[in-house]
Formats: C-alpha cells, structure tokens, sequence
C-alpha cells in the first residue's frame, strides 16, 4: 500500500528542530565539496542550497570559496542558527529570480521531497541555476520508498541523475560519484554534477 506524503510541516516544528540537533559537525564535507569543485570548469561566485537546515554545507564551502552563500531553509530555528545569507522556503517554490544563482545543489534533500512534487523541485532548481546544478542524494535503480525513523511518506531514494537528464537532456553531466559514510561520517550518497548549456 502506498504511503501518503507527509505535509513539510514535519520539517518546519519539532522533528525539523530535531534534525538539526542531531547534525551539527561539518568533518567529512569540506573533502566531499573539495571533490565537486574540483570538476567545476570555473568556480561559482554564488551558491544556493535548497534546503540548508543550519548551514554546514556552507560553512565547509565558505573554508574553500570566496563566494555568495545562500541557505533556503523552511524551519525557523535553523535559519537562526545559519551563518549565511538566508532565506525561508521550500523547494517546490524558490522566492530568486531566473538564473541567479550560479550554482544549486541539494545534500540529502531530494530524497524528502514526495514523488508527486519532485518534478515541480527539479523545475524550479534548473530556473534558478544559472550555471550549474548539484545533487547529492541517496541512489536506487529505480524508485523506492524507506521508512524514515519508523515512519512512512517521508523519505524515497531513486536515480535522482537520471530524473534531471529525463527532465532536461540538454545539460552536461561534469561528473558523478560515491561519497562513503566511513570518510565521510554522513550517509552513503551518490552526487551528481550538471552544468546549464548557454
């Protein structure tokens, strides 16, 4: 039986505040954000990332580019805690104009996003990338939904890759890889790098 989507209020109250108490280091993605820019063939000067939660993406990123950080991030309490330029949203609607943004990127947001709305994210994420798009994700041949602690309607993994170059062919796949927990010290994840064509 099909699971029904949780609404985003569970990231916007408790079990968001939750979340960002249990994460609160940034080891392991300096090297992980060092690997992706690495295959960039010019640096962003502005990065956005959908769904941010306090920021740690960025505060490893702001230690290797001089750049424009931006966290969209719908819970309150960890905008609060952002060092970064922030802005409060979700991913089916992302209050910047047409191409602004260099670079997009999600980490382990794409997953939380319900089937029904993923096509609608992804939209949004290209319109606002001007130049490149990140997405660093849990991988499935093919969709699948995992209960997210003990519950349902909150978390699918699939071949996000695979849904942006369904949705838009015209992109350039820059590079794709594995990032494994033990160097890390996040969840295993596979990211992919796109760049916008001109």
């Amino acid at each position: 039986m099909e699971s029904k989507p949780v609404s985003i209020d569970y990231w916007k109250g408790a079990n968001g505040n939750a979340y960002t108490e249990r994460n609160s280091s940034i080891d392991g993605r300096v090297g992980m954000f060092s690997e992706i820019l690495e295959k960039l063939p010019v640096l962003p000067r502005s990065l956005l990332e959908v769904g941010a939660n306090r920021g740690l993406n960025l505060d490893a990123i702001s230690s290797l580019l001089n750049a424009r950080l931006i966290g969209m991030e719908p819970n309150s309490q960890a905008r609060e805690q952002m060092a970064h330029e922030s802005l409060d949203g979700i991913a089916q609607n992302i209050p910047l104009p047409d191409n602004s943004v260099d670079m997009v990127f999600t980490c382990g947001v794409l997953i939380h996003v319900p089937p029904p709305d993923l096509i609608q994210t992804c939209n949004e994420i290209y319109r606002v990338a001007s130049k490149y798009i990140v997405c660093i994700e849990y991988f499935a041949d093919k969709l699948e939904e995992i209960t997210y602690r003990g519950q349902n309607g909150l978390l699918w993994k699939q071949d996000f890759g695979k849904v942006y170059l369904d949705m838009f062919p015209e992109l350039r796949v820059l590079g794709w890889g594995f990032f494994w927990k033990p160097m890390t010290g996040l969840d295993n994840t596979t990211y992919w790098i796109f760049q916008k064509s001109n």
